[in-house]
């Protein structure tokens, strides 16, 4: 498609990441991150932040989120902050944070992903959106292949993120062309439970992450996996 792949080296984007409060975020990990369970699910997204913001086609990163803990941190990573402005679920929060970025920045391409990346690397990043210029609409699906961690829109296309149960196949069935790439797996390693993130400290976690999970004794080598 000659007239789509003109956009592969010109398209810049935008990421969209949004931040639970941490009193309700990574619930999944409470058995096994205990009182620290909020300072991991902070860990985790400032990791994820970091990386996004050191890739060469990332021009901004907005999250969205009420907790001013973790806006704090996250606006001293160089992150542009907004609240969760219409409060009617995640979609809703990514359509709010994505208009953000196009008032600011009209031009460039905008994309919705996990802030659960905490082994993300901006290379694999950079092919992932390389990869998005190309088409119209387009995602990344999850490690488990079920659900979504990165979804994009080229400059001017309807920005309709479907994240949720079976996010995969309902972007798929709305026209998104899924990337299909090697070589992305930090990209797809989002983090909702102990093995998860047994599987992002195997890939190489970021430093915020890595020295929190020491803290884990669950997540030490050999231990039993945790059901929480």
């Amino acid at each position: 498609m000659p007239a789509e792949t003109s956009h592969h080296t010109k398209t810049s984007w935008s990421l969209v990441l949004p931040v639970k409060v941490l009193s309700r975020a990574k619930t999944r990990m409470a058995a096994a991150a205990g009182p620290l369970r909020e300072a991991l699910a902070l860990a985790v997204a400032a990791d994820t932040v970091a990386a996004a913001l050191r890739c060469a086609l990332v021009a901004e990163v907005i999250v969205v989120t009420d907790d001013p803990l973790a806006a704090s941190e996250l606006s001293a990573l160089g992150a542009r902050t907004v609240p969760d402005e219409p409060d009617r679920g995640l979609n809703p929060a990514l359509a709010y944070g994505a208009s953000v970025a196009r008032r600011a920045r009209p031009d460039v391409g905008v994309g919705a992903m996990s802030a659960d990346l905490p082994a993300l690397r901006p290379a694999e990043l950079g092919r992932v959106l390389t990869a998005a210029a190309a088409f119209p609409e387009s995602f990344v699906p999850d490690a488990a292949g079920v659900g979504t961690t990165l979804y994009a829109v080229r400059p001017g296309v309807p920005f309709s993120p479907a994240f949720g149960p079976d996010s995969r196949a309902r972007h798929a069935a709305q026209g998104a062309r899924e990337l299909a790439l090697e070589d992305i797996a930090s990209v797809r390693r989002d983090v909702d439970t102990p093995d998860d993130l047994r599987a992002a400290l195997a890939l190489g976690a970021g430093p915020r992450t890595t020295a929190l999970a020491a803290r884990l004794p669950s997540l030490s080598p050999g231990a039993e996996t945790s059901t929480g």
